[in-house]
């Protein structure tokens, strides 16, 4: 299929792919009404991306909807380039899966870190669980361990994509597979698998035989942090597991704005 998407694309001066709002409109109204199945929608948004960009990163913490991607962007794409945001925090069980993948597919893996002066100033005046306490607390924790490394790992990118999905919470109902991303210089955000279900998810997985976390099937439909994350019971939404003290209208980290 050809997009005629050529005059709202042109480059910068560091030979980057500049977009604007009416490119991310158009592509929208391609993708988000396409009638393929959504395993073919999302690889032909994947090959396109790939082809029209020169610099992608996959955002990955080794959950579902991310290890689906990298299987997806391996069909489409010689080695993609994933990174993870390592917050010091990680389940043992996530890091076991990020090997997992790294040793399966030919992709080239980045991990970003905190700024170790902020962790420990965070610590030394508040606490190890001071997040706990307030919604401010917790998205301070949340800054200091995903969104500042986040501005790293997209330092000089065309474009990053993500594995959110209309299906994880109230808070991603409105989710297209493209967005202009202003927050982090005016690049391409990529929600491949935006229309997929957990059926499409599990299916897909068991098919290719895609490793995954396990902590899947002790009850973490979405994982984060180890403080952060309990087991949900049945019947209970699939993200009332992360931050389970808070309404889930502010159940996001600040790496994804509604």
């Amino acid at each position: 299929m050809q997009i005629q998407t050529k005059s709202f694309i042109e480059n910068d001066q560091n030979n980057h792919r500049k977009i604007d709002l009416n490119h991310v409109i158009s592509l929208n109204q391609i993708y988000a009404n396409e009638r393929f199945d959504v395993m073919n929608n999302a690889l032909k948004i994947l090959d396109y991306v790939y082809k029209t960009f020169s610099s992608i990163k996959i955002a990955s913490s080794f959950g579902l909807e991310d290890v689906v991607i990298i299987d997806l962007a391996c069909r489409v794409w010689e080695k993609p380039t994933v990174f993870f945001l390592d917050t010091g925090r990680i389940h043992e069980e996530t890091y076991y899966t990020l090997e997992q993948i790294r040793k399966k597919y030919n992709i080239n893996l980045e991990i970003y870190y905190p700024d170790s002066n902020d962790v420990e100033k965070l610590l030394r005046e508040k606490g190890p669980f001071s997040f706990y306490e307030s919604i401010e607390n917790r998205k301070e924790c949340c800054y200091i361990r995903k969104v500042k490394p986040l501005l790293k790992a997209l330092n000089d990118v065309d474009g990053w994509i993500t594995g959110l999905r209309r299906g994880q919470a109230i808070t991603r109902n409105n989710v297209f597979p493209f967005e202009f991303d202003i927050d982090h210089g005016n690049i391409l955000k990529i929600n491949p698998i935006f229309n997929w279900g957990l059926e499409n998810l599990w299916t897909y997985i068991k098919i290719y035989h895609i490793p995954y976390n396990p902590l899947h099937d002790k009850g973490f439909p979405s994982i984060g942090c180890v403080p952060c994350t309990r087991a949900v019971q049945p019947g209970e939404d699939i993200r009332a597991g992360r931050w389970w003290w808070e309404s889930p209208e502010h159940k996001e980290c600040g790496l994804h704005k509604k």
